[in-house]
């Protein structure tokens, strides 16, 4: 171990004062033999997204909360964060006992290598497996920790693995698919709808605008085969201009931000207070979240949640769950932007 240890200070450009805090970052839960890195990824991933928030909010005064978000997110997501896991070969001095993980990490690696190099990466032809961003999580933690708990001495010393950072320019240049797709249609009152089907080795992915289908993709992987029907949709589509990610529908005059989350599902940026603003301007009462659904080992937890408002004039209650998420708030967030979506097109 003493060996991986020196040799990923040398890939980082840090040495450690406590250098059993690297060797916990690299060690994963499956070998009972050391500790493993679960609660230096806890205090890593925080960690990373502040760093780079303090970093964009400085690089960006112009730029506003919501592209500011989904700048955030396009630089801290599971494809980003694992593909810098493959650039600098992390995955190679991880402790493990778990074989079959390892596989998958092998199979993404070796997808990687054949993509071309790209400053944004809205997922391959393998989903990243969530190791990898955990390794460069923990890493992290490992060294927020070792130098005193100083964000800025992390961003010193991290802020170089992280590189290339997405920029505006970046996210201009490969907008997101799936969040294009939506934002094309809604701007022009169409109705865009995805529907999975799932055969013995592969998932298909449909996508139906104004009742009709445009496009059909298949992978392994649900959001695969979905992120490659939203090219082929878009292809269909390219008649169409897109318009600007802001949408402002005249009779509420709430402005929605769409975008692809890490997971490739279609979200709101900010959806729990522009669903909050939506509610206050029709006089309703306040959303209410509920878990609908918690599983997953203590590690991996992941939570489904509803969101229910109460149409006052109608005397009406609408219940909307949004997708699993391994965060409670990112599910109350993806609850909210179901929600929000059902409401304009009410």
């Amino acid at each position: 171990m003493e060996a991986s240890v020196a040799e990923v200070e040398r890939i980082l450009c840090y040495r450690f004062k406590n250098r059993k805090l690297l060797e916990e970052a690299l060690t994963h839960s499956s070998f009972t033999e050391g500790v493993s890195y679960e609660r230096l990824e806890f205090i890593g991933d925080p960690i990373i997204s502040l760093a780079i928030s303090n970093y964009l909010f400085l690089a960006y005064p112009n730029l506003d909360p919501g592209r500011l978000s989904i700048l955030r997110a396009a630089n801290i997501s599971t494809e980003k964060l694992a593909r810098v896991a493959v650039r600098y070969s992390l995955h190679v001095f991880v402790r493990h006992h778990a074989q079959p993980l390892m596989d998958q990490v092998e199979r993404f690696v070796e997808a990687v290598s054949l993509e071309n190099p790209s400053v944004v990466s809205h997922g391959g032809s393998v989903k990243a497996p969530k190791i990898l961003a955990d390794i460069v999580e923990s890493i992290a933690g490992a060294i927020y920790v070792d130098v005193g708990c100083d964000l800025e001495k992390l961003w010193k010393y991290f802020r170089r693995i992280l590189e290339p950072i997405v920029t505006p320019g970046d996210l201009e240049q490969q907008p997101q698919p799936v969040s294009t797709l939506f934002e094309i249609c809604q701007k022009r009152g169409k109705h865009v709808e995805f529907k999975h089907v799932r055969t013995k080795t592969a998932s298909i992915a449909n996508v139906f605008v104004d009742g009709k289908l445009i496009a059909s993709a298949s992978s392994a992987q649900k959001d695969l085969a979905k992120l490659e029907a939203a090219k082929i949709a878009l292809d269909s589509l390219a008649s169409l201009v897109p318009p600007p990610t802001s949408i402002k529908p005249s009779s509420r005059n709430i402005e929605l931000n769409f975008f692809t989350d890490e997971d490739g599902n279609m979200s709101i940026e900010a959806a729990k207070h522009r669903l909050h603003e939506y509610c206050e301007s029709r006089k309703w009462s306040k959303p209410v979240y509920s878990i609908e659904k918690d599983s997953g080992p203590s590690h991996e937890r992941r939570f489904i949640c509803s969101v229910q408002i109460t149409m006052k004039e109608e005397a009406r209650i609408l219940q909307i769950s949004g997708y699993e998420k391994s965060r409670v708030k990112d599910a109350q967030n993806s609850a909210a932007s179901m929600m929000l979506v059902a409401l304009f097109e009410m």
